[in-house]
């Protein structure tokens, strides 16, 4: 009988979109539900918290002065994306979750956190990108997929039939 400490670890990164949420909802509703109270997985969010001068996208003249308001924002949007989190764990009787607020970008971050948690799975959501908008900013699933030294699992939202 394997200990609570054994368990593999499925890290999931959350940011405050509606893709992501979904796949922490998928991923509890695939991996977590069926199988309680006797989880195959330790269950670990994390969320990457991007820094003041990245999320303005630069710090020209005047720019240091907004930083400190710009960092407040990033923290009580990163408060919310746990608290929702922990809301939606707790909802599903998941209550054994480690959540993890790391600033950095999010590709870096949660790469990283793959290798400090020697994590089993990796979860992310998928944004939906168009090829020009994933071209510029760089898809964070199709980065993690490729470095991260884990199965990556990216859940996609079913499109919308209108």
């Amino acid at each position: 009988m394997a200990t609570m400490s054994e368990k593999p670890i499925m890290l999931v990164g959350i940011d405050d979109s509606e893709q992501s949420f979904y796949a922490l909802e998928w991923a509890i509703d695939h991996f977590f539900t069926p199988f309680a109270p006797n989880f195959p997985f330790k269950l670990h969010l994390i969320h990457s918290k991007p820094t003041p001068v990245t999320a303005i996208g630069f710090a020209g003249p005047g720019g240091s002065e907004i930083l400190p308001y710009v960092d407040t924002d990033l923290k009580k949007i990163a408060a919310r994306v746990i608290e929702k989190a922990k809301e939606l764990c707790h909802s599903k009787s998941v209550d054994d979750v480690t959540v993890e607020v790391v600033e950095g970008d999010a590709r870096n971050v949660l790469c990283e956190a793959v290798e400090k948690h020697h994590a089993s799975i990796l979860v992310v959501g998928s944004h939906g990108y168009g090829a020009i908008k994933r071209a510029v900013l760089g898809s964070v699933s199709d980065y993690c997929a490729h470095h991260a030294h884990c199965s990556v699992m990216i859940v996609k939202r079913p499109k919308v039939k209108h």
